[in-house]
């Protein structure tokens, strides 16, 4: 049924360990960013800006796009599904057969102005359920781990500009540099600044990477308890912006600045819901919800001619697992947010949930290519040539561009 309806893995010990300074300074989230020559815009559209933000751990696409209209997905999905329309604490409307989670009002009110396009059974071309495959492969744009990523590849057919330097050279805010940007067009690193405390968000990742080490997993939970820290605490409902935020704003400041750069990556973990998904989720998706409203309140007048892509390694489950939560998964959500994109919609060849629907009789079956997607922004938004896009995913010259995500 074809709709078009308007309107981190799990870490070792030393892996953990190695990881708490990262933490510390931006909680899950980062940010780079790299400026492409400004005669890449088309005349009359002002200078063409693009965002990618990776969500690392999976991103349960049904919990945040509900498909409250298909006969079998409450059934299915249980204790997950969550009130319709115009109910409490309901889904909030899509036009009809789908409803966007409650904590997502920033990216509604951009849905109802246009401006945001909601992708649905949508995945990679890979059929991995590992975190490390399916996170390499879909920052790469290959069927296996490259050393640069697609994004960095496809900026390199653009020259560099002579005045290139400061806030127009390359940047990486944080302590990272995403594999999506690494590559041969430089890309420099800076470090936010380091609060007085870590955020109380950090207790919570601490905890959920040490859970399942049978050595720290207890010290942790004792020393968070000897510290005044209930064990709800982890389950918190609500949200305190964290380092995604942070860095969302950050980014829409340096992309609106007429010196600035033109192309930003960002990336926020946490979307491992193995457990306890409803509460987790609701946190999470406020913080994203949140860092989203602030790149655009940031980027002004510039978000006219932004195209913002959220994308994540894979779906999950349909089925609720015995942990309240949902496992490894295929076919998933995206968005496409922005001022240039023709929003207001949710695109989706919906392949139903009912009987002998699912892929391998646990997922969303896929039926859109993340590939199709990233190619329309390189071609038609940034305006890169043929060779940018065979460069940036090699051998998928069968997977083309897509009609109709972006304004005339």
């Amino acid at each position: 049924m074809s709709k078009t309806i308007p309107h981190l893995p799990k870490l070792g010990r030393r892996g953990l360990l190695l990881g708490l300074t990262a933490l510390a300074v931006s909680g899950q989230a980062r940010l780079a960013v790299a400026a492409p020559a400004r005669s890449a815009a088309p005349q009359g559209r002002g200078e063409a800006r693009m965002v990618v933000v990776l969500l690392r751990g999976a991103l349960d696409g049904l919990a945040v796009v509900q498909a409250y209209g298909d006969p079998a997905f409450r059934e299915l999905r249980q204790t997950l599904a969550l009130p319709e329309p115009g109910a409490e604490e309901g889904v909030l409307e899509l036009g009809g057969f789908f409803g966007l989670h409650p904590s997502m009002t920033n990216l509604h009110g951009m849905f109802r102005g246009n401006e945001a396009l909601v992708l649905h059974a949508i995945a990679g071309p890979y059929r991995t359920r590992s975190h490390f495959d399916a996170q390499d492969m879909l920052e790469s744009g290959a069927d296996s781990r490259l050393s640069s990523g697609w994004l960095n590849r496809a900026l390199q057919s653009l020259p560099v500009d002579a005045d290139a330097q400061g806030a127009r050279a390359a940047l990486a805010l944080g302590l990272d540099m995403p594999l999506l940007l690494r590559g041969p067009r430089p890309v420099s690193m800076f470090a936010p600044p380091r609060g007085e405390a870590p955020p109380p968000e950090l207790y919570a990742r601490l905890a959920d990477l040490a859970h399942d080490d049978p050595l720290l997993g207890p010290a942790v939970q004792e020393g968070l308890r000897a510290r005044g820290f209930a064990s709800g605490v982890l389950d918190k409902e609500e949200t305190r912006g964290g380092g995604f935020l942070y860095l969302a704003g950050s980014a829409g400041r340096l992309l609106a600045a007429a010196d600035g750069p033109r192309v930003a990556a960002l990336e926020m973990g946490g979307w491992d819901t193995h457990a306890s998904q409803p509460n987790r989720l609701k946190g999470q998706l406020a913080q994203l919800d949140a860092g989203l409203g602030a790149l655009r309140e940031q980027m002004g007048e510039a978000w006219k001619h932004c195209a913002v892509l959220v994308m994540t390694e894979f779906g999950r489950t349909v089925r609720v697992n015995g942990n309240n939560g949902t496992d490894h998964g295929t076919g998933g959500a995206a968005f496409l947010l922005g001022g240039a994109v023709a929003g207001g919609r949710v695109m989706a060849d919906w392949p139903g949930l009912g009987q002998g629907r699912l892929f391998e009789d646990r997922d969303l079956q896929p039926s859109m290519d993340l590939r199709e997607v990233a190619k329309t922004l390189l071609r038609d938004h940034l305006r890169l040539p043929a060779q940018a896009l065979d460069a940036a995913f090699p051998d998928s010259r069968q997977v083309g561009p897509k009609a109709g995500l972006l304004r005339d």
